[in-house]
C-alpha cells in the first residue's frame, strides 16, 4: 500500500490519560483527535456494519467513559493504528490515510464541508 504524501506520520503520540492521539504528517499537518472522536470513527464490521447491515454506530449509542478510554495503540504495519479501548474492544484498524481524510481539526472540516 502506498500512503499519499500527506497521509504519511512522521511522528505519533498517545496521551491516554488525556484521552488524545495527536498525529503530525508529512506535509507539515497536525492532526489531534480525541477519544471519543476516535471511538466514534472506528471502521470495524461491528461498528460500522457490513454486508449491508447497520453497525452499532448507526444506532446513535451514548459511549461510557470506558469505552473511550484508550487502553493502548499499535502500530499495524507501516499503514495503520489499532486501539484497544478499556471496555476490550480492539477490531478497528485506522489507516493512516483515513486518519488523514478524518481529520478534525477546523480547517480539514470546514474544507470537507465545502460544495463539491
Amino acid at each position: 500500500m502506498s500512503l499519499s504524501p500527506a497521509s504519511k506520520p512522521v511522528k505519533i503520540n498517545v496521551d491516554r490519560s488525556a484521552g488524545r492521539l495527536t498525529i503530525e504528517w508529512a506535509d507539515g499537518h497536525r492532526s489531534e483527535f480525541d477519544a471519543e472522536t476516535l471511538r466514534l470513527l472506528c471502521p470495524c464490521a461491528f461498528c460500522q456494519g457490513e454486508a449491508g447491515r447497520p453497525g452499532w454506530l448507526d444506532t446513535n449509542p451514548t459511549l461510557t467513559s470506558i469505552q473511550t478510554q484508550l487502553a493502548d495503540v499499535r502500530l499495524i504495519g507501516a499503514y495503520a493504528l489499532a486501539p484497544t479501548w478499556a471496555d476490550g474492544h480492539d477490531t478497528g484498524y485506522y489507516t493512516f490515510e483515513s486518519l488523514c481524510e478524518n481529520c478534525p481539526c477546523a480547517e480539514c472540516t470546514a474544507v470537507r464541508r465545502r460544495p463539491s
